[in-house]
C-alpha cells in the first residue's frame, strides 16, 4: 500500500510556501513542539479564513503540512519576489531568535545558526539587506509575541 499525500490545501501556493519556510526554520533546531504548532495555524489561519468554521478547517488542513520538516533547498527557488525573500528571512529570523528553552541558553543556538545562514546563502539577498532586517528583528522588544510578530508581518504581506 503507498502512502497519498494529502490534498493540497485552500491555501495559494504561495502562502504555502512562506508557512513552509517559516516551519522549517523552526525545524532547524530538531524540534517543532505541537503547542508552537497550534500556535501559528491558530494565527495564520485568522489571516487566511474569513469565519470561525473555515478556520478550523484551514488549521485542520495545513497541520499536516507544518509537521513536515522540508528542507529549504526546496522552498526557496519558488519565492518569487525580493519582498518575499526578505519576508521569510524576517520570519525566519524571527522563529530561530524566539527558540531558546531557557533562560541560560542562547538566543540562537549552534543548529540555528548553521540554518539561518544557509537561509541567507539560499536568499542571495545583499548584505546590506540582511544586517538591515538582522538589526530590526533584534532591536524588537523581549517581551514580543512571536506568533503575534509573525501573524502581523504576514498580514502585512499579503495586503
Amino acid at each position: 500500500m503507498t502512502l497519498q499525500p494529502p490534498p493540497p490545501p485552500s491555501i495559494s501556493p504561495r502562502q504555502m510556501n512562506l508557512l513552509r519556510v517559516v516551519a522549517s526554520m523552526a525545524w532547524s533546531d530538531g524540534c517543532l513542539s505541537t503547542e508552537e504548532v497550534d500556535a501559528m495555524l491558530e494565527r495564520f489561519s485568522s489571516i487566511f479564513a474569513a469565519d470561525a468554521p473555515q478556520q478550523q478547517w484551514l488549521q485542520q488542513e495545513l497541520r499536516d503540512y507544518m509537521m513536515q520538516n522540508i528542507p529549504l533547498e526546496e522552498l526557496i527557488p519558488k519565492l518569487q519576489t525580493t519582498e518575499e525573500k526578505e519576508l521569510v528571512l524576517r520570519l525566519g529570523y524571527e522563529v530561530i531568535r524566539s527558540s531558546s528553552r531557557t533562560p541560560d541558553e542562547a538566543a540562537v543556538n549552534a543548529e540555528e545558526a548553521t540554518a539561518f545562514h544557509k537561509l541567507v546563502e539560499l536568499l542571495d539577498l545583499p548584505s546590506e539587506t540582511v544586517e538591515q532586517i538582522r538589526t530590526e528583528v533584534e532591536s524588537t522588544t523581549e517581551s514580543s509575541n512571536l506568533v503575534d510578530s509573525l501573524s502581523r508581518k504576514l498580514e502585512e504581506f499579503m495586503r
